[in-house]
């Protein structure tokens, strides 16, 4: 489809080198993302994201090889805990989900005030969604372990990492929800360098207080989670000096700090069909776990590994399909919803040449890969399993995360989330169950489950959205 730019004084500079356009998008610029060349717009909007998501995904690694030093029990513990966290992820990233698309589509029509304003409600709501899930983890840490299936070792030493990880969650909502205010905003490298703090900070503390160093006392698995905490409240604090300070697309004053009931309930309606949409899917994942501590603990772990691995890979894809849903945003806002639309299929080529690049390394060093973070054979040859199965599917992979993020973009959140619950709830979760347990495949009926599920959906999905009803909604 050809780009229906407008001409303007961006598209007509002397062309600046790979370097320095390399250079804009890491210092990030006022441009405005509805009128500059798209193949640039896409750019400067990719690389920090993609960045700002490499570093998340290096601290998820570097987190579980530390953590691997104390045992398959401790990993397992890891990964029963983050299928509790993954319910106040699926309320965090659906809240970013929302707020990214609001802001985004105020820029586009030049309302920066309201984007404002809309910031400060976002953060009222996330302070909202945090409480809960603290005393849940404050209050009952071992029996959710328990109910997910712990050991004996996460149900004596193991529920100290549940109840931090938890009790402390405010610091993961306001970081997902700010940074989707910076992204909707355009304002992606200050997004990056917020988790890069964050992240720097977990990454430096993580080996000090988990084994301890000096007059400082080795806190094993607990260590690793108050590093969490230390690291991602430094980000917060960062965010918020730099929001009310204002950025170069984006500012919230401290006279918008007030409760606005119908922005607000703005906000919830778009969220809901993003929260919908993580909860399906991320309970889905709950359940996959299940399935798997019935078989053992180093199937646990071994998929917790894998998964770990996957999301270092695949959050480089997510950071090109957030540029995408920031371009779909800010277009729509603008009127231009052709550009939208070519700005998903461009950002759809480049993600899919990344994923069957690192589908071909999962297929050739799969058990390469899983033994970096455990020396247990059991562990290894599990993992390895899963990452040889995914890499059969990255292909599809790298377009469904695009298409799913140009809904999200235009505020379209119910389909994904009605998609989700068709594909996860009443596909996935039975046919792992029916392969690993009934057919006694083990681990390896939920890996071919994930497959056949996660593969049609993304299919379908991307056939869903060549339709293009998603160009008129209103946000």
């Amino acid at each position: 489809m050809a780009e229906p730019d407008l001409p303007s004084i961006a598209t007509q500079a002397p062309t600046r080198s790979l370097w320095q356009q390399l250079g804009d998008a890491m210092r990030g610029t006022e441009a405005d993302y509805t009128r500059i060349e798209l193949r640039k717009a896409i750019f400067l909007l990719a690389v920090p994201m993609v960045l700002e998501l490499v570093m998340e995904s290096t601290f998820a690694v570097v987190d579980i090889y530390f953590v691997g030093k104390l045992g398959a029990s401790a990993v397992a513990t890891v990964g029963l805990t983050e299928t509790v966290l993954f319910l106040l992820y699926s309320v965090a990233m659906g809240l970013a989900t929302a707020v990214t698309a609001i802001v985004a589509r105020r820029i586009g029509e030049k309302k920066k005030e309201e984007a404002g304003v809309t910031a400060v409600q976002a953060i009222y709501l996330g302070l909202l969604a945090s409480l809960p899930f603290a005393l849940a983890g404050v209050f009952f840490a071992p029996d959710l372990l328990a109910l997910m299936g712990g050991d004996e070792w996460a149900l004596t030493h193991g529920h100290r990492y549940t109840r931090w990880m938890l009790g402390s969650n405010v610091v993961i909502v306001l970081l997902f929800v700010i940074n989707a205010i910076f992204r909707g905003a355009g304002d992606a490298a200050i997004a990056m360098r917020v988790l890069w703090l964050a992240n720097g900070i977990n990454i430096v503390l993580d080996p000090i207080l988990i084994f301890g160093l000096g007059p400082i006392p080795a806190l094993g698995i607990q260590g690793a989670a108050i590093a969490t905490t230390i690291g991602r409240g430094t980000g917060v604090v960062f965010q918020l000096w730099v929001l009310f300070r204002g950025s170069p697309h984006i500012r919230a004053a401290f006279s918008q700090v007030a409760w606005r009931g119908g922005i607000l309930l703005n906000i919830l309606r778009t969220a809901r069909g993003g929260i919908g949409q993580m909860i399906v899917a991320m309970t889905s994942w709950i359940f996959l776990v299940r399935i798997l501590a019935e078989v053992g603990s180093e199937a646990v772990a071994g998929a917790t590994i894998a998964l770990r691995i996957a999301l270092f890979t695949l959050m480089p894809a997510w950071g090109m399909s957030n540029a995408a849903a920031t371009l779909v945003g800010q277009n729509l806002g603008a009127g231009r919803p052709d550009r939208a639309e070519s700005a998903v299929w461009r950002t759809g080529a480049y993600n899919m040449v990344f994923m069957v690049a690192v589908a071909v390394v999962y297929f050739l060093y799969n058990r390469e890969l899983i033994g970096l973070f455990s020396t247990d054979a059991t562990v290894i040859a599990i993992g390895a399993e899963w990452l040889r199965i995914l890499s059969y599917s990255y292909f599809v992979y790298g377009w469904w995360m695009v298409s799913v993020q140009a809904f999200n973009g235009a505020g379209d959140t119910a389909t994904p989330t009605k998609i989700n619950l068709v594909f996860f709830w009443l596909i996935q979760i039975p046919l792992s169950y029916f392969l690993a347990i009934p057919l006694d495949w083990q681990h390896s009926g939920v890996f071919w489950g994930v497959f056949v599920s996660e593969t049609s959906v993304g299919l379908f999905t991307l056939w869903l959205f060549t339709r293009g009803k998603w160009k008129t909604m209103q946000v």
